[in-house]
This record gives structure tokens, C-alpha cells and sequence, in this order.
């Protein structure tokens, strides 16, 4: 379990990082390009999803649609390998601004996980609102791991994984677009799964 005293974990993003961009998919399969807007794009995400929710009430799109659009993903090429291989080396965690109603399908395609998200108010197929977990979750797991005595790594590939990385003993981005890694110069960046993992694997 990693070297020294230390036992450790490795907290990863999901979209972009282990399966597709959620709601880019719903905005290709529905033609409503404002959708594609995601967390790469837009650092604050109440103002992300606030805009997501009018979107989907001006389109009348529900639940059951975008569940649709889901049930047709699957995880990155390569990503399911990938977190199997993390699970031989350590315990891993996904940290991610997705909701349970989102995710479930992807976990059950990636041998079921423990991953830790936000929870979507549903009325009658209509999505309505939105529950966080905490503000700034992805932050908060981690330093509630690091106090628990744990070496956190962690990988992900947007503006809301930032704190995430920059609270973990190491952190990695993945994949990320170049306005982040220009942004956040500091953090090591990578596009292939090995080289991640080899990454990850030095740093616990």
C-alpha cells in the first residue's frame, strides 16, 4: 500500500478522465449546442449547472431522455484497464461533480467503484433542482483523507479538480485542455493512461 507509514489513496475525476463528457453527449444527441459547455469552460459550477437546468426546462428535456443518452456510453478506451490497474496498486476514489442518477450506469461498466457525487432533484421525470454533497468536494475529500492519515494522489482534468490536485500530496492532470495547463503550469500533465498510471505509481 505505498511506501512508509502512510497507507494511500488515489482520487480520480470521472468525465474526461474515466468516461465521456456527460453532457456533451446529451448536447449531440439533442442538437442544443449550449450543453457542451462543461466544467473545462466555466470554473464556477452553480453557474454551470444553474445555466444547464433553464436550458433543459427550455427544451423540455427530462430525466429519462438524458438517462437514454447515458445508457449508450461507455467508459474511454482504455479506462477501465486503467482503474484496474490503479485498484492491484491501491484503493481509488472517484471524485466527481456528476450526479448518482448520471453515474450509476458508468459504475456498474467499471466494476463498481466507490465514487463520491452530487444527487439531482427529480419531479416527475423533470429535473428540477440540484443537491452538492459539500461546496468544493472534491477538495474537502481529500483533505478529510489526508487528516485521516492517508497519502492522497490524485488526476483529473478540469477547473473544479484544481483545489482537488493542489490539496493532494501529488496531483496530475490528465488530459486536461490547454487553458488549464497553461493555468496551472505547476501540475504535471499527461494524455496517456500508462503514463499516468506510472505517474501515480511513483508518487505513493
Amino acid at each position: 500500500m505505498g511506501t512508509g507509514h502512510r497507507q494511500t489513496i488515489v482520487t480520480l475525476d470521472l468525465e474526461g478522465v474515466l468516461v465521456p463528457e456527460i453532457w456533451i453527449a446529451v448536447a449531440e444527441r439533442t442538437g442544443i449546442a449550449e450543453l457542451r459547455r462543461t466544467t473545462r469552460d466555466e470554473p464556477d459550477y452553480d453557474v454551470l449547472m444553474r445555466g444547464r437546468l433553464q436550458i433543459l426546462d427550455q427544451h423540455g428535456l427530462t430525466m429519462s431522455v438524458i438517462a437514454d443518452v447515458i445508457a449508450g456510453l461507455d467508459p474511454l478506451p482504455g479506462a477501465a484497464d486503467f482503474l484496474t490497474g490503479l485498484r492491484e496498486l491501491t484503493q481509488v476514489v472517484i471524485l466527481s461533480d456528476t450526479f448518482e442518477q448520471f453515474a450509476a450506469p458508468l459504475m456498474r461498466q467499471l466494476g463498481m467503484p466507490t465514487i463520491f457525487c452530487h444527487t439531482l432533484e427529480v419531479v416527475d421525470d423533470r429535473i428540477v433542482g440540484y443537491r452538492l454533497r459539500t461546496t468544493d468536494q472534491k477538495r474537502r475529500a481529500v483533505e478529510a483523507f489526508r487528516d485521516l492519515g492517508y497519502r492522497v494522489v490524485a488526476a483529473g482534468d478540469s477547473y473544479n479538480d484544481v483545489t482537488m490536485l493542489q490539496a493532494a500530496d501529488a496531483g496530475f492532470l490528465f488530459r486536461a485542455p490547454e487553458r488549464v495547463r497553461t493555468e496551472f503550469a505547476e501540475l504535471a500533465a499527461y494524455d496517456d493512461y500508462d503514463e499516468l498510471q506510472v505517474a501515480i505509481a511513483a508518487a505513493l
